[in-house]
């Protein structure tokens, strides 16, 4: 999956929330000043180019909506950060949590049982 850029991202939150809408509908959503309708509109597009938003066609109008959820976005977002900056270990992530982030002994532990509670199911 393509990276998205921050804007990409913030249009994809606004699906993920709220649903499918059309372009105008998604302009209710942004704080003031608003973007431009056209601004918006290429946005959307560029994410349907990606593969991540689809469409329904009503007339010459078009409702979008997220071809993905949330969950497999973030997933793979952290497949890619993993692998572009941890040499594909998350050993190195905690790692890197323990010595820049001060994850203590405790946050270890609780880790360590969500991963043995998530392999019992």
């Amino acid at each position: 999956m393509k990276r998205l850029t921050a804007k990409e991202e913030e249009v994809m939150r606004i699906f993920w929330q709220k649903g499918p809408m059309f372009v105008r509908e998604l302009l209710d959503y942004y704080d003031e000043p608003k973007p431009h309708y056209n601004t918006v509109s290429t946005l959307v597009r560029g994410l349907e180019e990606k593969g991540v938003v689809g469409y329904r066609a009503y007339g010459n109008t078009y409702q979008y909506y997220a071809l993905i959820s949330e969950k497999e976005y973030k997933s793979s977002a952290l497949k890619e950060v993993v692998s572009q900056y941890y040499d594909n270990s998350y050993t190195n992530v905690v790692s890197a949590f323990i010595e820049e982030e001060g994850l203590s002994v405790d946050d270890l532990k609780a880790l360590i049982h969500q991963i043995e509670q998530g392999r019992k199911k």
